[in-house]
């Protein structure tokens, strides 16, 4: 009886010598392969006579993972990304020379076996038996080939891709049966040409068509004779005989492969050692993946795509079903980026901020009424290294982005007038919007309680202000939005409460970037919200298709790797205003470019409407504006953890006393938009005529002082002097105009009386944050827009 192992049991050359033992004298024969016909081989596998037998037959081949294409809306490539680069290729579209190297290398007998090679067994075990160990082992092509299904299997488990290469007489048993199931239901040609295409090669390549591209940037089907047996070489250890980083070992082992060739007179000794002589001649293609491989600055943008099919369940129920599609790839992606807009969005960002700036900048663009990307970029390039980042400053958190967004400043205004019309209040409503005011109280909720100004641990109640001192009113709705005042829309909100504000966002997709709800607080009104650009740029887009909300989409179709197409998430679109709302918001939108404070992001050939943001400590600058055909969101700030204020600050090498939001993102989505609608159609806006009724006279609160929201008692007597430029280093000069052209400043008619003022104070500075809202000090409240 043969020797034992400590843990009861044969050694693993003394099982496969019995296993041999028993097999040649039981002279059994299945499918070319001698099989034992006592418990030898069972025993080995499951201990059982019947071990063998309880295998499962049907060796299940996982579809190979392949290499994904992401295209831009005309079919022009954006990105390559893959788990394993591979591309799969017919038998006919490999090189007859390959054919015969990898045959000749690695199963020299593969036309002559069945499922195992018996001959090679035994002489592997002669060799192992000579030398004292495994020198040699005897896997055929197809025992080989059922390993590496077995390992793409496994996938990225590394616990499941070592079990399938372990070296165990129970692992080459169960290849043993599964590779007679191999040979019966393939054949030769198929089983070398799934070998070929599923092997890996070094280099990250999988399969001969990825490998031939990265050593000689050339299809399979063209590769030499010299260029094979350098490949099929490789499969053996592709680390040892790479030919990028040991140009001799390669050669010798292709020399080796060429020689053997002859040998089996595949070639001519002649042709052999002609092709000995050769240097090894590489012309490498460096290996690429993912979206750092993206071109025309769309890393960003393919990084939304992934996690758009990570995310949404069209794909599969689970994050993990998906994501195991998106691995197994094999995919052609179509998306909606518009290269003209793609284009112009990074040349406008580069043309205003700089990669190494202190500050970033986000530009996305979106069509109204479909939903779709059009473009997405930012001065911050996608990647690893200095000045890089992988964080997308234009989506929300659960999409790549930054972990809170940014506060949007007044670009939140127009979502409260919008809420405000909407409830059946006159454009031509008028506040009397005191320099600064107490935050109103108390303001009714949606779940029936009240917000109350006092905030929690604070012995001053809340204010809010206007950006100069001698912003005063009374003002009109049209007036009060072309100047964006604070305190007129804090007394809107005041007046109609937080929950139509709060059902007006929802209809809108506007949800903070972490995924939170929309605070309930009257600060809302000064973009205290921390909000994505692509979210900001699909609301106005609302606006834009006359009050129907659609849902973002990036991807128009999706193919697999056997052309079949996948169904893709299509927009939703519903009403979230009226249309005479929507018109309402137009007009006054278009005269924050025409003569307000984004002036300088307005176009001169066609219809544009938009407006500003820039919050406390100017630590964000917001333009977000529209055409009727189309939506742009611009955030400038810090899109790391530390904030920077930008003052008295350098950026794209133009120096700015102070960043507003007419002044720096309203160019740049300018010169943005600009480019991506160039020669394209100028449709107008429907708009509506809102009168600019008279100012009252002596209804404000003192210059600089602190007025009630509602308004209160006395007051200056003396109107506020129209169009009154800013103080030096203040706004008004600097994209802040001091009213519309040759107009007082606009008060209310029909949407009520002004109020009558307010009582006079010293100028309380504003004790943010506010009750029931959360951020940093000096974020939330005050000083707003320009």
């Amino acid at each position: 009886m043969g020797k034992k192992r400590s843990g009861g049991g044969l050694t693993g050359p003394q099982q496969a010598a019995k296993f041999l033992g028993v097999s040649v004298l039981s002279g059994v024969v299945l499918a070319g392969i001698a099989i034992p016909g006592a418990g030898a081989l069972g025993l080995a596998a499951k201990g059982t006579v019947e071990g063998f037998d309880e295998i499962p037959a049907n060796l299940k081949t996982p579809p190979l993972s392949q290499r994904t294409t992401i295209l831009d809306s005309e079919g022009g490539l954006i990105a390559t990304v893959y788990s394993r680069d591979r591309q799969v290729v017919p038998l006919t579209s490999i090189s007859p020379y390959m054919q015969k190297a990898i045959v000749a290398i690695e199963d020299s007998r593969f036309y002559e076996h069945g499922a195992v090679d018996l001959k090679g067994i035994l002489r592997a075990v002669n060799r192992n038996a000579q030398e004292g160990g495994a020198a040699q082992g005897a896997s055929t092509l197809t025992q080989q080939y059922v390993k590496n299904v077995f390992v793409e299997e496994a996938g990225d488990d590394e616990t499941k891709v070592r079990e399938a290469q372990e070296k165990s007489l129970g692992r080459k048993i169960r290849e043993l049966k599964y590779s007679i199931q191999v040979e019966e239901e393939l054949g030769k040609k198929k089983i070398l040409e799934n070998y070929l295409n599923i092997t890996y090669f070094g280099q990250q390549a999988y399969g001969i068509e990825s490998a031939a591209q990265r050593y000689f940037s050339k299809p399979a089907k063209d590769l030499t004779m010299d260029e094979s047996a350098l490949l099929a070489g490789l499969v053996q250890s592709p680390s040892r005989y790479d030919p990028v980083n040991d140009a001799q070992e390669a050669m010798k082992r292709r020399n080796t492969v060429l020689q053997r060739m002859a040998d089996m007179k595949d070639i001519s000794q002649a042709e052999a050692e002609e092709a000995k002589k050769k240097p090894v001649q590489l012309k490498v293609t460096r290996p690429k993946n993912g979206c750092i491989t993206a071109v025309k600055g769309a890393g960003f943008f393919c990084d939304y795509v992934r996690n758009t099919f990570l995310s949404d369940p069209v794909f599969g129920k689970t994050r993990e079903e998906r994501a195991k599609i998106w691995n197994q790839g094999g995919l052609t992606v179509r998306t909606t980026l518009d290269p003209q807009s793609q284009e112009s969005a990074n040349a406008s960002i580069k043309d205003h901020v700089n990669e190494d700036d202190t500050i970033a900048t986000a530009v996305t663009m979106i069509q109204p009424g479909t939903g779709r990307v059009l473009a997405m970029g930012q001065s911050k390039p996608y990647g690893f290294g200095k000045n890089e980042t992988q964080i997308n400053y234009s989506v929300d958190k659960r999409m790549g982005g930054s972990n809170f967004g940014f506060q949007v400043g007044s670009t939140f205004k127009p979502f409260i007038a919008a809420a405000a019309i909407e409830q059946g209040m006159a454009p031509t409503k008028v506040y009397s919007a005191p320099n600064k005011i107490d935050y109103p109280s108390p303001i009714p909720k949606c779940d029936g309680s009240q917000w109350v100004n006092l905030p929690e641990g604070k012995k001053k109640l809340a204010t809010a202000e206007n950006e100069t001192e001698d912003e005063v009113g009374p003002y009109a709705l049209r007036t009060a939005m072309e100047k964006s005042i604070n305190t007129y829309f804090v007394q809107m909100i005041g007046e109609i409460g937080l929950c139509p504000v709060t059902e007006m966002t929802q209809k809108l997709g506007v949800v903070p970037a972490d995924g939170s709800k929309l605070p309930e607080a009257p600060s809302i009104a000064l973009g205290s919200a921390e909000l994505s650009p692509l979210t900001m740029a699909n609301a106005y887009a609302t606006f834009a298709n006359r009050g129907t909300y659609c849902t973002p989409i990036a991807l128009e179709s999706i193919t697999d790797a056997h052309g079949k197409a996948l169904a893709v998430p299509k927009t939703k679109c519903e009403r979230a205003m009226s249309q005479d709302t929507a018109d309402t918001i137009n007009t006054l939108l278009r005269g924050v470019v025409d003569s307000g404070t984004g002036e300088k992001a307005g176009l001169s050939d066609r219809d544009n409407a938009g407006k500003t943001g820039t919050t406390d400590s100017r630590y964000n600058a917001w333009f977000v504006g529209y055409t009727p055909n189309m939506s742009g969101a611009v955030w400038v700030g810090s899109g790391g953890a530390k904030k920077i204020s930008m003052e008295d600050i350098t950026i794209g090498g133009q120096y700015y006393p102070k960043v507003f939001g007419g002044g720096l993102p309203g160019p740049i989505w300018r010169d943005a938009v600009s480019g991506a609608l160039s020669g394209r159609e100028a449709p107008g806006f429907t708009t509506v005529s809102i009168p600019e009724p008279q100012v009252p006279s002596g209804g404000n609160g003192n210059n600089g002082g602190r007025g009630n929201a509602n308004g209160g008692n006395g007051g200056n007597p003396n109107p506020p002097v129209p169009n009154k430029p800013g103080k030096p280093n203040k706004p008004g000069g600097d994209g802040k105009p001091g009213g519309r052209p040759g107009g007082t400043t606009a008060a209310g008619a029909t949407g009520g009386a002004a109020a009558t003022g307010g009582t006079g104070g010293t100028g309380d500075t504003p004790t943010p944050p506010f009750g029931g809202i959360t951020g940093e000090p000096g974020l939330i409240g005050g000083r707003d827009d320009q």
